[in-house]
């Protein structure tokens, strides 16, 4: 079947089957014996996630296979999976208890609520770095909709915290209402950002006379 399927990815472009491949080797990483990231910790959530940015190719290399998606907006969509993942995680160390979670999970034989909540808040942090990085050089309207992607993460954040909570079972989160409701104020608000350019948004932004002065100075070696 893997093979029929990166025969069908080839029809479609070089780099799509390549991507194809890829998101297969993830797979065989993160289920199969020796190797098997889902029982080791920090791996399991990196290993996993890394197929955000591996679809997100995927999708790109349909419509064209000439560009690729900057490498800033590519790691920080796998960070921000990292932060989704490890939140779920959390959730199911906390419910579970630390003295039972081995047994459901090998890689919570390692792992503690606090070490869980610490790599939450790396994941949250280089992702927004990131996609800072990215609003900067590439599109920097999006900055606009950045207090709702900040409210999406806490609103997902705080649901980690819930018992049985939903973020335990991801497909069942469209039941969430306030959750929804800001994903969906999210989306609109990035979707009507990539289109409208707002100049004075960039003149905001844009360095001071002071900045600009001092780059111009020589070196001094």
């Amino acid at each position: 079947m893997m093979v029929i399927g990166l025969a069908i990815a080839w029809q479609v472009s070089g780099k799509f089957m390549l991507t194809a491949a890829a998101l297969w080797v993830m797979g065989c990483i993160y289920n199969i014996p020796p190797l098997r990231a889902k029982d080791v910790p920090y791996a399991d959530v990196l290993i996993e996630s890394v197929n955000n940015p591996i679809r997100m190719l995927l999708g790109r290399f349909i419509v064209t296979s000439v560009i690729t998606p900057p490498i800033s907006l590519l790691v920080a969509y796998w960070m921000i999976g990292c932060y989704f993942m490890a939140l779920k995680r959390f959730s199911e160390y906390r419910q579970i208890g630390a003295s039972n979670a081995g047994a459901y999970r090998n890689s919570f034989k390692r792992y503690t609520e606090e070490s869980l909540l610490v790599s939450v808040l790396f994941y949250a942090s280089l992702a927004m770095l990131l996609f800072g990085a990215y609003m900067m050089c590439y599109r920097i309207e999006l900055i606009l909709a950045f207090p709702a992607l900040a409210l999406l993460m806490s609103v997902y954040f705080r649901m980690a915290f819930q018992t049985d909570s939903p973020v335990q079972n991801p497909e069942k989160l469209y039941k969430q209402k306030l959750l929804m409701g800001t994903l969906a104020l999210t989306v609109v608000l990035m979707g009507v950002l990539q289109i409208v350019r707002i100049p004075s948004i960039e003149k905001f932004f844009s360095p001071t006379v002071e900045l600009k002065a001092s780059l111009q100075r020589p070196s001094i070696n």
